[in-house]
């Protein structure tokens, strides 16, 4: 049993939780001296795309001469050049080293914050005392129910971050923006997509190299920004919309937000392509619930017929509820699918792979035939690259830049992107 299954069998637990939380959060910024008070806070939230889309608005201010400060999932900077490693699994810090690093932020003398910030931090406090000039909506899902319990929880606690924020950035094409919108107010908030939208997408064109398109404001009918982006999927159209529409409301000139989406080269772990000069693709990416898993498929979808090659599992303790549904995406989408560990935790790997199996049977995969369990994750790994030929696609999903994987008996180092780079030097 979990450290929290434990406590949460103490009676009055629940109802102490938010007032520790609350008490943990001036605590920690008291004695910071409330650092987010002298900083232009640009925060982040949503399902999927919230790490890139922090990152673009990042790049993009660097860029455009603002010393900017940076807090994600993927790694933080407090000036703009330097990115540190993000050892933890966790988006938003617990709350003592989130106030700390905002802290070095403003120490550096950083203009700008682009803070990522997800449900557990906003229903946690860990936002307490930050002022958001701009929140940004990327897209919702259901996800983290383990936690929020129901949809509508977890939604209420993304729509906080809007309520407290002096402007919102919104996705337009999500069926959920409206509940935004009332969050952010009238008149306090603007649109973006591809279908809907102040500012909108045209011309879309994508390739392996990127996307590039023109961003038109529907309401002004000003003349279109030409955005280039360096990392591919139509999800990234999304993502650059949202940094562009943020850098619009900050007043940056069309060039410089246009040269700031462009010199974005990658994010780690995110469409990650690893090249140890094989004659196939390989490529690691964070996607770990089904809206996410179906849109890095649509990305890499071609017209040339290739075999795509895909290695998943599911974390223990986490969305119980998806990992059927995200076993079928993978059959329906994969030739061959090899499932494997995530971070199991104190759950019975074998248990959670049997789950993910049935979702994949139901595609018509077959088990030892397109179908595997292997749940040792670099054996996993090696199987899918050692089944690749030339042109074949191999898809590492679910633990993109994280530097640990997290089992019953604690954390041990491992990382995805160095793990199938070894295995391909080995195989070359």
């Amino acid at each position: 049993m979990s450290l929290k299954s434990k406590l949460e069998k103490i009676p009055g637990y629940n109802s102490l939780v938010k007032p520790l939380h609350f008490l943990q959060a001036v605590v920690a910024e008291a004695k910071n001296g409330w650092p987010a008070k002298k900083l232009r806070v640009i925060a982040v939230t949503g399902t999927n795309g919230k790490t890139t889309t922090s990152f673009m608005i990042w790049k993009m201010l660097n860029t455009a001469g603002y010393k900017t400060g940076l807090l994600t999932t993927v790694g933080w900077s407090e000036n703009g050049k330097d990115l540190h490693e993000q050892v933890e699994h966790m988006t938003t810090e617990r709350v003592e080293i989130l106030a700390e690093r905002m802290r070095k932020v403003r120490e550096a003398k950083a203009e700008f914050l682009v803070l990522e910030i997800t449900s557990h931090a906003l229903s946690q406090f860990r936002a307490l005392g930050v002022p958001i000039e701009v929140a940004v909506f990327t897209n919702i899902t259901p996800e983290h129910l383990d936690y929020h319990k129901t949809f509508a929880r977890y939604r209420a606690a993304k729509a906080k971050l809007f309520r407290k924020a002096k402007f919102g950035v919104l996705n337009a094409d999500d069926e959920n923006v409206e509940w935004f919108e009332k969050a952010c107010g009238a008149g306090k908030y603007i649109t973006y997509g591809i279908n809907k939208g102040d500012f909108r997408a045209k011309d879309v064109e994508m390739n392996d190299s990127g996307v590039k398109y023109a961003c038109c404001d529907i309401k002004n009918g000003d003349k279109s920004l030409e955005i280039k982006t360096q990392i591919p999927g139509e999800f990234n159209v999304y993502n650059s919309l949202a940094a562009v529409v943020v850098g619009k409301k900050l007043g940056l000139k069309d060039k410089e937000i246009e040269a700031g989406i462009r010199a974005l080269e990658a994010v780690e772990g995110r469409m990650t392509r690893v090249k140890a000069g094989q004659d196939f693709e390989v490529i690691v990416d964070y996607a770990h619930q089904p809206d996410a898993l179906q849109k890095v498929f649509d990305s890499v979808r071609s017209e040339k017929k290739r075999k795509i090659i895909s290695v998943h599992g599911g974390a223990g303790r986490r969305d119980h509820g998806t990992r059927e549904s995200r076993g079928e995406i993978l059959g329906r989408e994969s030739d061959i699918v090899i499932i494997t560990e995530d971070d199991t935790r104190d759950e019975d790997p074998e248990e959670i792979a049997a789950m993910f199996v049935k979702g994949a049977e139901r595609t018509g995969k077959k088990l030892g035939e397109d179908l595997f369990v292997e749940l040792d994750r670099e054996k996993a790994i090696r199987k899918a690259i050692g089944l690749a030929n030339k042109g074949d696609l191999v898809l590492v999903l679910g633990k993109g830049h994280e530097k640990t994987i997290l089992r019953g008996d604690g954390a041990v180092p491992f990382e995805d992107i160095k793990v199938a780079r070894k295995v391909l030097e080995e195989n070359d």
